[in-house]
């Protein structure tokens, strides 16, 4: 009888695992993806290359995905996507705003304002002129903090100084922007007292929603508004791979 069950079993899982059981709930399956940099050829995780970004986009225009801000986030479309970019790299500039526009896509880039004033181990980062030039049409601006550190290293006194410091320096800057937060390198307290206590924070500064890795769907509207998962497009990834992500999401197991 045990024997029976495995196979039952090993699909539950697999079900609950990849959140698959979201696409029966077409309209509350929210994807959110994750990049960094963009150049002509890959050579890292965080860089894509231009070619497999233009198949990439291609594909969620022709699959008819919707792309979203946070910023506006009432889904009404089977196909719902946010479409994220972290750090505020020069190569970002370059490339993505005809992209964006060819395949009618919108991104939010998520700006740590201590890497705009101080650059970023020698990349070219965009400078503030050229984030408020964005074209508001396809690009959000929202916070990635101002130092960039990893908030399970830092004091909760740190953290709710530096994001202060982060929407300030926007707001000197006249940099419109949401109120959503990328934590830095994916981190955020996990302890469910520390955990608490740094969503109490950000619930004060205002921060509407607040996003860490995790390699999920997203089922939305969302009880966990400072938990949102990101599915991380790795620069390598070939065009069947990142459909499937937006399939699975987390392709390992473990």
């Amino acid at each position: 009888m045990i024997l029976y069950l495995i196979p039952l079993l090993l699909a539950v899982f697999i079900v609950v695992y990849f959140r698959l059981y979201l696409f029966a709930f077409p309209y509350n399956r929210l994807v959110i993806l994750m990049y960094h940099q963009v150049e002509k050829e890959s050579h890292e995780d965080l860089t894509v290359s231009l070619k497999n970004l233009e198949q990439q986009f291609s594909y969620l225009n022709s699959k008819k995905y919707t792309s979203y801000f946070f910023s506006e986030l009432t889904l009404s479309a089977k196909r719902n996507i946010v479409i994220t970019f972290d750090d505020g790299y020069r190569n970002n500039l370059e490339y993505l705003p005809y992209l964006l526009k060819k395949y009618n896509l919108k991104a939010t880039i998520f700006i740590p304002t201590g890497f705009i004033e101080k650059g970023y181990n020698n990349y070219s980062m965009m400078t503030f002129d050229e984030i408020r030039s964005l074209d508001k049409k396809y690009f959000e601006i929202a916070l990635h903090s101002h130092a960039h550190e990893n908030v399970r290293n830092v004091s909760l006194d740190f953290i709710e100084k530096d994001l202060k410091k982060n929407m300030e320096i926007l707001d000197a800057e006249n940099i419109r922007y949401s109120k959503v937060l990328a934590y830095p390198y994916g981190k955020y307290p996990q302890k469910k007292h520390d955990k608490l206590a740094f969503f109490s924070i950000l619930k004060e500064l205002g921060i509407d929603f607040a996003v860490r890795i995790g390699n999920k769907v997203n089922y939305y509207p969302t009880q966990r508004p400072y938990e949102l998962c990101r599915i991380d497009i790795k620069g390598k990834d070939s065009l069947i791979k990142f459909k499937l992500k937006l399939i699975f999401g987390r392709l390992k197991l473990f």
